[in-house]
């Protein structure tokens, strides 16, 4: 049974304990929020070592960090140490996006190597076999598509990136009232140009039935793509777009019904005052899904900074409802991160989700920048470093400027308002 099934059966499993204690709540209430479908466990039982991570309402806003190689950079090596940075930057679920090399064997070492949530496309590893036959992606079989989900669920992936939303009818319509992005989802793209080409109905959609199968066998959480989010400001909350968000709807009810965990994922590039209404909108026509969004980037010309205009957009998505985020890097358009490039985006998202989670009184987070006001007014900075969200950054910082005297930092010095107001008001 799947944890959806568990719970709707009353059963308590080991993995609604592990989230419970995670999450500071009791498992009755993990165990209610799984079978209302506003919290999902995606955890692949196959998946070695994996740690249970909740995602959904009332629980810790998570941040996903996307790493993977491309066809013009292929260092397994370096996507490791990625991955290790990510993690230990507080990264709670990790995507394998690889297009270029191994890629079952870099995803195998992944699964291996990290117990956190792991994250896949299926289409990515279906359109590169079809490459390095000599086809084109537009030549990809459906019995392929279907074989690739397969195939990583028995290998212990715990949640996938599925683009059975976009249909021929939305491709068409799109068509119709025209963007200036189109499509940027890679995989969207890839099925878009496919039934184009083919002149048939995607196969994720209309085989849909076999997918959550497979999905229910190994307790795969089907994460439903959105391969029509907008790429930029001007095409966001478009007639295209919405009409994704409702058959993901659609899909999602058939999701339930069929055992399935589902979580929905949502749009890009989205200005600042309609990102309320992007979350209102998914939770409403989605039945309260979780929502896993890319962002958004509230602004186009952040080129360099997108870890920002991300944070920005994230911090305001989160606290509206969003329950998952998935980074982005300072690299974002421009090539494909680096280690260093990972930490930031994974800090990033981090105060984005830490600020929407006061906000959204998420046990815990409220009480922790209470201490951290506690300690700088002790003037306690050891205590102020193990409550950073960097801590290893915070260290470095006041490292690099020692003051004269320790108990203040080089800003203020003796002029510390701190130090003067503690001193002063004792009299």
């Amino acid at each position: 049974m799947t944890q959806w099934e568990q719970a709707r059966a009353g059963n308590i499993t080991p993995a609604m304990q592990t989230v419970a204690e995670a999450e500071q709540r009791s498992p009755e209430f993990i165990l209610a929020g799984l079978a209302a479908g506003n919290i999902v466990i995606p955890h692949n039982p196959r998946h070695p070592r994996g740690i249970a991570l909740g995602v959904g309402q009332g629980l810790r806003t998570k941040v996903n960090a996307n790493l993977g190689t491309s066809q013009d950079r292929v260092d397994f090596e370096e996507e490791i140490v990625k991955a290790k940075t990510a993690v230990d930057a507080g990264a709670d679920a990790l995507m394998d996006l690889s297009t270029g090399g191994d890629l079952v064997a870099l995803r195998t070492r992944l699964l291996e190597t990290f117990p956190q949530t792991l994250g896949t496309v299926p289409v990515y590893e279906t359109a590169v076999r079809t490459v390095g036959q000599g086809k084109r992606v537009v030549d990809m079989s459906p019995e392929d598509m279907i074989g690739v989900i397969a195939s990583q669920a028995e290998a212990g992936v715990d949640f996938m990136t599925i683009h059975a939303g976009v249909t021929r009818e939305s491709v068409e319509r799109l068509r119709a009232q025209g963007r200036i992005a189109d499509i940027v989802s890679r995989g969207g793209a890839f099925m878009a140009e496919w039934m184009i080409f083919q002149e048939k109905e995607n196969p994720y959609f209309a085989q849909y039935d076999r997918v959550l199968e497979i999905c229910r066998q190994h307790d795969v959480t089907v994460s439903l793509g959105d391969a029509l989010r907008p790429g930029c400001l001007e095409d966001a909350t478009d007639r295209a777009q919405i009409q994704e968000l409702i058959i993901l709807g659609e899909l999602t009810r058939r999701a339930k019904d069929a055992g399935v965990q589902v979580m929905v994922e949502g749009p890009g590039h989205v200005p600042l005052d309609q990102i309320q209404t992007n979350i209102q909108l998914q939770k409403r026509l989605c039945e309260n899904a979780p929502f896993y969004v890319l962002g958004p980037l509230v602004t186009d010309v952040a080129v360099g900074y997108d870890h920002i205009a991300c944070a920005i957009g994230g911090a305001i998505a989160a606290s509206a409802g969003a329950d998952f985020l998935c980074y982005v890097t300072p690299a974002e358009h421009l090539r494909l991160p680096s280690v260093q490039d990972v930490h930031e985006g994974v800090i990033a998202s981090r105060i984005a989700a830490h600020a929407a989670d006061i906000v959204k009184h998420v046990p815990g987070a409220r009480e922790r920048d209470r201490q951290m006001a506690m300690a700088r007014k002790a003037l306690d900075w050891d205590r102020q470093m193990s409550l950073a969200l960097d801590p290893v950054r915070a260290r470095e910082i006041r490292q690099s400027s020692r003051p004269q005297t320790a108990e203040v930092c080089t800003m203020c010095g003796d002029f510390c308002a701190m130090k003067g107001m503690s001193e002063y008001l004792k009299k």
